[in-house]
């Protein structure tokens, strides 16, 4: 597929995004695969559905998201505010462990920091503030340190890469080295690519995956 061709797929699919209001005001530009949007959004949701919408098109190898987030008057909160509400939408959270994760707030940017033993308590601690009303953007600082030092099964990465419906396993290759987890590859979509490394991920004592898997033009 051409840039021309890939770029007018990509806006199609921005206007089909319902999570985005003004998919107009969204500027898109196509190299080689690669999308850089540009232009307003409303809110750091919106910024994050023109991502995941951009990605979810066929030939797209990467995107990069400049869009800047511009809050209507009605939606500006102070700093102190912003940061109340993410303490409590933490506090509330299940599955993570709360005394571990520092909450810092500057002009409306969130940054999380601290150590947890898995993966997945890093996401869900930003997931559970990236929504929050006046929230610009979210930086994660957390970092990713088992409690106890374990050896990653590069057996056990490949037959669950293998049990994902979602994935041409065969296509994949897993490299160890320690606590360190490298994927190589081909697959065809970028949702493949995430999915691979989400897997990896979930295995026991990962504490850093490099993925190196190429998106087939």
């Amino acid at each position: 597929m051409s840039d021309l061709a890939l770029k007018r797929s990509v806006e199609s699919e921005l206007n089909w995004e319902s999570a985005i209001k003004s998919a107009a005001a969204i500027g898109v530009r196509v190299k080689d695969g690669v999308v850089t949007l540009t232009g307003p959004v409303e809110s750091y949701s919106e910024k994050l559905a023109a991502e995941r919408a951009a990605l979810r098109v066929a030939g797209v190898k990467a995107v990069a998201n400049d869009l800047e987030v511009r809050l209507p008057s009605s939606s500006e909160r102070t700093d102190e505010d912003i940061a109340k509400a993410a303490a409590n939408a933490l506090d509330w959270t299940s599955g993570i462990p709360r005394d571990k994760i520092k909450v810092v707030v500057d002009k409306g940017w969130i940054t999380l920091k601290g150590a947890v033993d898995w993966r997945y308590q890093r996401t869900t601690a930003e997931d559970a503030v990236r929504y929050l009303w006046g929230v610009k953007g979210v930086i994660n600082l957390i970092e990713v340190q088992p409690s106890a030092s374990k050896t990653v099964v590069k057996d056990k990465i490949e037959e669950a890469l293998k049990r994902d419906a979602e994935l041409d396993a065969q296509r994949i290759k897993v490299e160890t080295s320690g606590s360190k987890v490298i994927l190589k590859g081909t697959v065809h979509s970028w949702f493949e690519r995430q999915e691979a490394e989400r897997v990896a991920w979930d295995a026991p004592g990962v504490t850093k995956v490099e993925n190196e898997i190429a998106v087939a033009a």
